[in-house]
């Protein structure tokens, strides 16, 4: 058994396939009609055929019980960028306990994307800020030997 790829049911694919190049930067890898297979795996089908496959009339969108999540090594010019894409915010940036910045945003659809810092990043940043690794590894609730290898 192998997990091949998380797959989206979409409404309309020209638009989503626009949104996630527009916003995510991702590009059409695989293009089979119906099923468009973006750069990173990420996978959409068209809510017409999805009907046939499961034998539905109707498909539920943005039940807020599943979301993709990406990592951002430059967050803050993404989050900058984002502002300028007209997304409809779950909420804006946030900081997590553990100090990494995320933020999540609704597709066309009504799925949840969320964009997190590059945790190496929030690690360096740390340090950056004078912590040191053992501090740094207690604020991020990390094994120190994770603090060590973002170092590198």
């Amino acid at each position: 058994m192998k997990f091949m790829n998380p797959m989206l049911v979409v409404a309309d694919m020209d638009r989503s396939v626009e949104f996630y190049k527009e916003v995510l930067g991702l590009h059409v890898i695989m293009d089979f009609g119906a099923n468009k297979t973006l750069t990173g795996g990420l996978a959409l089908q068209t809510a017409e055929t999805y009907k046939k496959f499961i034998g539905k009339d109707e498909i539920s969108f943005g039940s807020c019980s599943f979301e993709i999540y990406f990592e951002e090594d430059d967050f803050d010019d993404f989050a900058a960028r984002l502002e300028k894409c007209g997304v409809q915010y779950v909420h804006p940036v946030m900081e997590h306990s553990w100090g990494q910045r995320v933020v999540r945003f609704y597709d066309p659809d009504g799925h949840i994307v969320e964009v997190g810092e590059n945790i190496k990043a929030v690690c360096r940043r740390f340090l950056q800020s004078g912590m040191t690794p053992e501090e740094t590894a207690a604020r991020m609730d990390v094994p120190l030997k994770f603090v060590k290898a973002s170092i590198k």
